[in-house]
């Protein structure tokens, strides 16, 4: 049964990254009446001719041309239509919900204006399991992602129940809603703000929170196969330096590795190990601090209103301010941040491979094949895993710092917060790929290991899986679909790996 969460306050990533997966939202009375409260608001700018940003002017560098009463509608309807510009494949269900649920989040603060009944429609939809189709390119902030899900709501546009394509009217029928005729301010609210950034970051933290786990399960696998030396991960000395997420992951490493008789049998053969083994502590707890510190910047982002303009005072006395909440920049840097941090777990992934399928250094059969020579084994799998750190590489850069000028000179600084979220769900996909072939790389050792002497209780329980699952590889089928059994099995059996 999907959960259920109401808002209330403000949400939190973990909220809205549940409500990706299919958890529904409802609106508590309180925050039904923030939203009617601020409503009320906006029709009092209206009558009194107060002038607004995107009520009753145009909008970018238009924003001093002023809108006759007669026509707020028009202009609200018309931002819809001429900001759906987006191009390229759409955004897949999980992060469309995810998007969904932050523009609500955003909406219920009650600082919008947006009408209750359009909120609602919004909302009825996520929780009926519609969701618009968002193209995924085109983005510099916000608006393209957004004008998506609007064009739904006034009857243009598609979305997708289950596997069923549906256009907007029908969407809204299936709700029970006729296309709503958006009065003033709607079309800028529904196209305004950080939502896109922040759900699709809310996403993207969730699943890197995932693979934290999986990459120390790696790790761990490849470490004992190589014969590390236990005592890099010793409690006492990894407490010498300050970092939570180091200590996390020392226990971690700890937990799987406890009572090895492979450890055991290599105690005290070299002096250290390379640093792909005995840095990864230093390594994935780093990634782990990275997150810890963007996740409260989201939940920052998630308690804030980021539309512009925003309404306060009251119906009798209403206020309108302009200023630049709808500019994710802290959205777009700390997504810079994680997306580094994702890529510097893949790339060590790649380096642990490198010495599982390296005969110079692994003391292992050559590239894991049975049969060397006539077999290649994982040989061009570490190709494959290079590869993508490689791009993992390219798609790290900033985007934060990317730049531009829109709208004529008015918008002439551009912070690119969706862009960056998109890129660590880029990175993120990279790094599952990387994990996967890492793990299988892991598994096959422990069949070949010529000094086979029992493995840690962890590890051999998550051995067994993997091999209940996918077979020992003997080149005799495309290893490709070997990546993605092991793809899916990370992200169907999180018994796997225990807690």
């Amino acid at each position: 049964m999907a959960e259920t969460i109401e808002i209330d306050g403000p949400l939190t990533w973990r909220e809205i990254a549940a409500v990706s997966e299919g958890g529904h939202l409802n609106l508590s009375e309180t925050t039904r009446q923030r939203i009617v409260h601020a409503r009320r608001i906006v029709d009092g700018l209206v009558e009194r001719g107060v002038r607004g940003y995107g009520i009753n002017t145009g909008v970018g560098a238009l924003c001093d041309v002023v809108i006759g009463r007669e026509h707020q509608q028009s202009l609200s309807r018309n931002i819809i239509l001429s900001h759906a510009c987006g191009v390229g494949a759409p955004l897949r269900r999980v992060e469309a919900r995810a998007v969904m649920a932050a523009q609500i989040a955003n909406f219920a603060h009650g600082y919008s204006g947006v009408r209750l009944e359009t909120v609602q429609a919004l909302l009825a939809l996520l929780n009926a399991g519609i969701v618009p189709l968002i193209p995924s390119r085109g983005s510099v902030g916000y608006l393209t992602h957004a004008a998506a899900i609007g064009l739904v709501l006034i009857g243009h546009g598609s979305a997708m129940q289950g596997a069923e394509m549906l256009n907007g009217t029908q969407a809204l029928a299936r709700i029970g809603f006729e296309p709503i005729r958006l009065e003033a301010k709607e079309g800028l609210s529904l196209v305004n703000g950080t939502p896109c950034a922040t759900g699709l970051t809310a996403v993207a933290l969730a699943r890197m929170e995932r693979l934290f786990a999986w990459a120390d399960a790696a790790a761990a696998m490849t470490y004992e196969n190589l014969g590390g030396q236990a005592d890099a991960f010793a409690e006492a000395s990894l407490a010498l330096r300050q970092s939570p997420g180091l200590q996390t992951v020392g226990q971690s490493l700890r937990d799987w590795l406890a009572g090895s008789p492979m450890l055991a049998a290599t105690a005290g053969s070299r002096t250290q190990d390379p640093l792909s083994l005995r840095a990864v502590p230093q390594v994935h707890g780093a990634a782990r601090d990275v997150f810890e510190q963007v996740a409260a910047i989201v939940d920052r982002e998630l308690s804030s209103v980021t539309d512009n303009p925003v309404v306060s005072g009251s119906p009798e006395a209403p206020e309108v301010h302009s200023q630049a909440h709808a500019v994710g920049a802290a959205l777009g840097l700390a997504m810079d941040s994680l997306a580094v941090a994702a890529a510097e777990m893949a790339a060590i992934s790649e380096r642990r491979i490198d010495r599982l399928v390296n005969p110079l250094v692994s003391g292992l059969p050559a590239f894991l094949a049975e049969d060397s020579g006539v077999s290649s084994g994982y040989m061009i799998a570490q190709y494959t895993a290079a590869a993508l750190v490689a791009e993992n590489r390219r798609l790290a850069a900033p985007a934060s710092l990317d730049g531009g000028i829109t709208s004529a000179l008015q918008e002439d600084i551009l912070t690119h917060a969706t862009p960056a979220a998109w890129k660590v769900l880029s990175i993120l996909d990279n790094l599952e790929r990387i994990l996967a072939i890492e793990l299988l790389a892991a598994a096959q050792a422990y069949d070949l290991h010529p000094r086979a002497r029992g493995r840690a209780k962890r590890t051999d329980a998550l051995h067994g899986c993997i091999r209940a699952a996918i077979p020992i590889y003997r080149d005799d089928r495309p290893m490709n679909e070997d990546f993605d059994r092991m793809q899916r099995l990370m992200q169907g059996d999180a018994d796997a790996i225990g807690p």
